[in-house]
């Protein structure tokens, strides 16, 4: 078992990590722990465990680390098992993954898991995976801009604080998109493979990441109001009925802009980019 963590969690989400191992050498599972050093450090670690023949790598981080980590188990038959870390941890409560150490440890040993199906943006930056949801316009300026240390300072709170100092300067400009036969333009738009969206916050209430295809979620209307509207609505599990909010089943989704995207709560570039299903489906471990 190969341990990916990602040390930017801070020292007391590395003492959750710490008492997880601790379980596990216990229980006689035989370990390795590599720590990333940069972006996509993850998906090298990933894949080169698979050549020297893991039989399962684990991601110890937030969604960024699990989704880097899926890049490079994609088209493998390797587990993918997560240590909840981050700040959000969107996926682990989207697919019900267990936070106390003994819980997470106890699920890695026995290895039962289920398949989770990613998504794929490709652009002229080249392809990524993403295993919960891709965003461009604003929530991805907010992403883009937030500084690591205030993240690792005020958690969750560095979003809202980050989307307050966004609000005043971003100029919101008009997205194409073409999904379902149709074109229409947009000022936001997030495609996500799962029911939650900063933490465990509705977004799309039919959405399943176990099968093919998307949960488009089109915020049509532009400027700071809608913006600061959806920030208020999202804590209540409200933001599904964001006013102009229109949401829609895809199995591919052609995005247009110059603006910023981010994919599963990291800086993914500048769309364009055309988004499907990845070509496979990856086993998750769960409880």
């Amino acid at each position: 078992m190969l341990i990916v963590f990602n040390p930017a969690a801070g020292r007391r989400r590395s003492q959750r990590l710490w008492r997880v191992l601790d379980l596990l050498v216990h229980n006689g599972v035989r370990l390795e722990v590599a720590e990333t050093g940069h972006r996509g450090h993850a998906t090298q670690l990933a894949r080169e465990a698979v050549a020297r023949g893991a039989g399962l790598i684990v991601a110890a981080g937030g969604d960024g680390t699990i989704a880097e980590v899926a890049n490079g188990l994609s088209d493998t038959s390797v587990p993918l098992g997560v240590i909840p870390l981050g700040t959000a941890n969107v996926l682990a409560h989207e697919l019900g993954l267990p936070f106390a150490p003994r819980a997470v440890a106890a699920a890695l040993a026995f290895g039962r898991t289920r398949l989770l199906w990613p998504g794929v943006a490709r652009g002229p930056a080249g392809e990524r995976l993403f295993v919960q949801m891709l965003g461009v316009g604003f929530d991805a300026a907010v992403v883009h801009h937030l500084p690591d240390a205030l993240k690792r300072v005020l958690g969750r709170g560095a979003y809202v604080a980050q989307s307050l100092c966004e609000v005043a300067c971003y100029p919101f400009p008009p997205l194409r998109l073409r999904l379902a036969g149709e074109e229409m333009e947009a000022a936001s738009v997030i495609v996500s493979k799962g029911r939650y969206y900063a933490g465990r916050h509705l977004l799309a209430p039919d959405a399943n990441p176990t099968e093919r295809g998307f949960s488009v979620a089109i915020f049509r209307r532009r400027g700071r109001l809608p913006a600061l509207l959806s920030g208020a609505l999202l804590p209540f599990d409200l933001l599904p009925r964001t006013p102009g909010m229109l949401l829609m089943r895809a199995t591919s989704v052609e995005i247009e802009s110059g603006a910023p995207a981010q994919a599963d709560g990291d800086p993914a570039g500048l769309a364009s980019l055309s988004i499907a299903d990845a070509p496979s489906p990856i086993a998750v471990v769960c409880a």
